[in-house]
Formats: C-alpha cells, structure tokens, sequence
C-alpha cells in the first residue's frame, strides 16, 4: 500500500517532470535531472513510474485532468454569476502548463492526439453556450469551427518566440500574459467583419468552387 509520502513524492516527481519536459523536451530530460528536480533518487522515479515515457505518460494524463477541471471551473463560474473567476482572468491556472503544452505539441506524445481532440470538444462546449445567446447563421458545423480555433489558439504558445519577439516581452510573463489576454479580448468581443461581408466572401468562396479550381 502507498503511503502519504509515497504519494507526496510520485506528485512531486511528476510536477518536476513537467517542468523539466517543458524546458528541455522530452529527448533532452534524463531520469537523473528530473530526480535531482524533485529532491529523489532516480531509483524512485523508477519505483514510482518505471520508465521515461511512462513518466510523461503521466505528466500528459495530469495536465488533461488539469486542464478540464479548469475549464469545467470557468464555465460554472460564468454560469452562476456571469462573470470569469480571478484565475481565469489572471490566466494564473493554466501558467503551470503553457510551456508543457507548447513542447509537447512540437515532440508529440502517446496521447497529445487525445489531448487536441479534448481541447476541440471543450471548445465545441464553448461555442454551443455562445450559440445559444444568437440567431446568427454558421457557414461551418460546430465541430469545424472548435477545431480550427483550438489551432489557433495553440499557436499562440508554441509561436512564444515569435510572438514574445514582436510584443518586446515574454508571452508567458505576467505583463505578457496581460497583453495576450487583452488581445484576445478584443479580438473575441470585437467584429472582425460584418455579416453581410461574410455572406459575400461565402458567395463568393462557393462560386470558385470552394476553392479547388485551377
């Protein structure tokens, strides 16, 4: 049987790995860094997880839960009072997970497909409560539509150089994280084009054939 320490030490194993995936990737991590990291011995990183990518499987599994916890969290907020939580504003939930999240897109791993299909069903959730507040007629199926904006928003972790680049600070700083969150308030809440400029463009769009002409 575990005992509390056990339990206390396999969750600090883990949260070390998560860093250390996130700063180096996955090639780079050893057993022995990620044990140094968490104050064990890599014999119990072994004892607790067996091998690395059972360590990472893990590390994976633990940021899913996280991240639909977290969002489960945001969605009843807004639900029971209209308004976003501190940490969904702050972004301070998911801070732990950015730089996992953008290494993990880039190496790959037993279950990132499973992990951007979540991320698509929760957007799918989202976009079915915004549904519900206009008539407004959709050219692309939900589903469509969750897919392409959880591509997008991926982007904006896994472009962090790029990005921070431009901004003239670290994304994933707080004074980056309020200007990327400011941005996408806007960018959320304003109009890019009007409806009947979309009518149009999709007029259009279908009368080229959707695009597959020569």
């Amino acid at each position: 049987m575990a005992t509390a320490d056990d339990l206390t030490a396999r969750a600090r194993i883990r949260d070390a790995a998560l860093r250390q995936f996130g700063e180096q990737g996955f090639e780079r991590t050893t057993i022995r860094g990620i044990a140094a990291t968490a104050g064990v011995s890599p014999g119990l990183v072994r004892h607790h997880f067996g091998s690395k990518d059972a360590l990472r499987d893990a590390v994976d599994e633990h940021v899913l839960t996280e991240i639909r916890r977290i969002n489960d969290e945001v969605r009843k907020g807004i639900a029971a009072n209209g308004e976003f939580s501190e940490d969904a504003i702050t972004r301070a939930a998911i801070r732990p997970f950015q730089g996992y999240l953008a290494r993990a897109m880039v190496d790959g791993s037993a279950i990132i497909s499973a992990f951007f299909d979540q991320i698509v069903g929760l957007t799918e959730e989202w976009l079915g409560d915004a549904e519900e507040l206009t008539d407004n007629e959709f050219f692309a199926d939900r589903r469509t539509r969750a897919a392409v904006l959880s591509a997008m928003a991926m982007g904006v972790p896994l472009l962090r150089e790029q990005l921070s680049r431009v901004l003239g600070v670290d994304s994933f700083s707080p004074e980056g994280e309020r200007m990327v969150s400011m941005a996408l308030l806007d960018i959320y809440s304003h109009v890019l084009i009007t409806p009947e400029l979309a009518a149009a463009a999709r007029k259009a769009f279908d009368s080229y054939g959707g695009g597959d002409h020569e």
